[in-house]
């Protein structure tokens, strides 16, 4: 796959190790950074807190979003980067076990790229996230 970080932020540890290996056995070798709340999503992205040290100019090629998260929720996430200039053209996938209609419609009122569903099956998980890495690593031409 191209070049070009992920971020999950992700707060189950189920889900994340779960993403993690359908991630490896797609043989998607991007390096995932893992954030485990919104607020700390938000501190990766615009260099604050523990990431105050963080190289700004190394976004992400795509995040990957729970909407269910401690602190911030997902959704104000998503709000807080489509608001920010150095953001707002980020790809952000929301991937939820959310199955209501209202979760899709905010999320892509508030400009969410793709809202995915997280497939309960370890196949199709693995299936959905070869398709994912596929899709936003090396199909999709970002902006530079």
């Amino acid at each position: 796959m191209r070049g070009g970080l992920i971020l999950l932020v992700e707060d189950q540890d189920d889900d994340v190790e779960l993403t993690l290996r359908a991630f490896s056995q797609s043989n998607i070798a991007n390096e995932i950074v893992v954030v485990r709340d919104g607020e700390e999503a938000l501190d990766y992205l615009f260099t604050s807190g523990p990431y105050a040290d963080r190289d700004p100019s190394l976004a992400p090629s795509v995040i990957l979003l729970d909407l269910k998260l401690p602190k911030v929720s997902g959704l104000d996430v998503l709000r807080r980067i489509r608001a920010d200039t150095r953001t707002r053209r980020l790809p952000v996938v929301v991937l939820t076990s959310s199955n209501e209609e209202t979760d899709v419609k905010a999320s892509y009122d508030l400009g969410a790229n793709s809202f995915v569903r997280k497939p309960v099956d370890l196949a199709q998980f693995i299936e959905a996230a070869h398709h994912l890495g596929l899709y936003w690593l090396v199909l999709n031409e970002p902006v530079t």
